[in-house]
């Protein structure tokens, strides 16, 4: 619809144009020759009419490619906004209009002077727009923090002890909020700013609530489960949002979309998805990277005691596990599986699932 509508435009501004083209030509002032045109009202009328015909013609001609170009220009102006945040938005604009006050006090003092200082004053007032916006931007923390003092009398508290100035806000997806460790972080006053969370993802939990699959449905009302915790028992800002993104058909889509708008980050432990937002440039906050980050250093030559668990894929490799999870891979161990051991660790290996520490028995390492 709006392509036909810039199409016609196009079109009228063709003919328009084509029209004050004609009246320019057949003017004796400027051209001279063509002054004959004006004596005979048939003449006149007639290349008036194939003058706005073809500049119409040839602007309806045009129009796609520059109807091409506008939307093009105004889709990445689209995106360019969502990634800034709605306070630069904001400061930047009035810091523009404040620099084209200024510019057009100075421009009204000299513009008697000539014509040369109308083309002075209008580089001045881009000069002075483009400072104005960007002093305001890189104060903007200044400038809300002086109107939220002016605003809000001394010694008064928000509400549940909450910041005034709030971080970033977090997207919430499925998989985190089934997961249930995001309540435990939440709980340790770690992760600033709001949880959002979107009703798409709502919905999502709801039909995995609904499963046939017992064990599909046991993970979706656990997930039902750690929502309501987290809003009941955290002292922490948690929205619904309701708004959707009808035209985008997969959930990971959405959420990415909707970290973009809000300007926030995606909380996940999904993988694919952290890949995905990677590409597209929207931050993420990965549990399973939080949880791989916190885990205890273990460095080459290091000690421990573990009991061998079972074999491993290589041959006389015996498997064991720390109390967080982590894989032990201890060479010659598959003929003492069942027994508890001092190994020392030789070389540990960081991967995406996790970390892998590999190890020899201590008698082996002795002798």
């Amino acid at each position: 619809m709006l392509k036909k509508i810039l199409r016609g435009l196009f079109t009228i501004t063709g003919l328009i144009l084509g029209f004050i083209i004609g009246k320019i030509v057949i003017n004796p002032n400027y051209f001279p020759r063509l002054s004959y045109i004006n004596s005979s009202i048939i003449l006149k009328g007639l290349f008036l009419t194939i003058s706005t015909l073809v500049f119409g013609f040839i602007l309806f001609l045009i129009s796609p490619v520059i109807t091409r170009l506008i939307l093009t220009a105004v889709d990445y102006m689209e995106k360019s906004i969502q990634k800034v945040p709605a306070n630069e938005i904001l400061f930047g604009t009035a810091g523009a209009i404040a620099g084209l006050i200024i510019a057009s006090l100075l421009g009204a003092l000299f513009a008697h002077v000539s014509f040369f200082w109308t083309v002075i004053a209008v580089v001045i007032a881009v000069i002075m727009s483009t400072i104005g916006a960007d002093i305001a931007v890189r104060k903007r923390e200044e400038l809300m923090a002086l109107f939220v003092n002016i605003k809000k009398p001394s010694g008064l508290k928000d509400k549940k002890g909450k910041n005034a100035l709030k971080g970033e806000a977090k997207v919430l997806d499925t998989s985190v909020i089934i997961d249930g460790r995001i309540f435990d972080i939440c709980q340790t006053g770690f992760v600033e700013g709001s949880l959002i969370i979107p009703n798409f993802v709502l919905e999502e939990l709801r039909h995995i609530a609904d499963s046939s699959d017992s064990l599909k449905r046991n993970r979706g009302r656990r997930g039902l489960d750690i929502l309501n915790k987290i809003q009941k028992e955290l002292n922490i800002d948690v929205q619904i949002y309701e708004k959707d993104f009808p035209d985008i058909a997969e959930v990971d889509s959405k959420l990415l979309k909707l970290a973009q708008v809000l300007n926030g980050k995606v909380i996940t432990n999904d993988y694919n998805l952290n890949k995905v937002a990677e590409f597209q440039g929207v931050p993420v906050l990965n549990i399973n990277e939080l949880a791989n980050a916190v885990k205890p250093v273990v460095l080459p030559g290091e000690e421990m005691r573990i009991q061998i668990i079972k074999d491993g894929k290589e041959s006389g490799q015996g498997i064991a596990y720390l109390d967080d999870g982590t894989m032990i891979v201890v060479e010659g161990g598959k003929r003492h599986i069942g027994e508890t051991m001092d190994v020392i660790v030789t070389s540990v290996l960081q991967t995406a699932a996790g970390r892998m520490i590999f190890a020899k028995r201590k008698e082996d390492m002795e002798s």
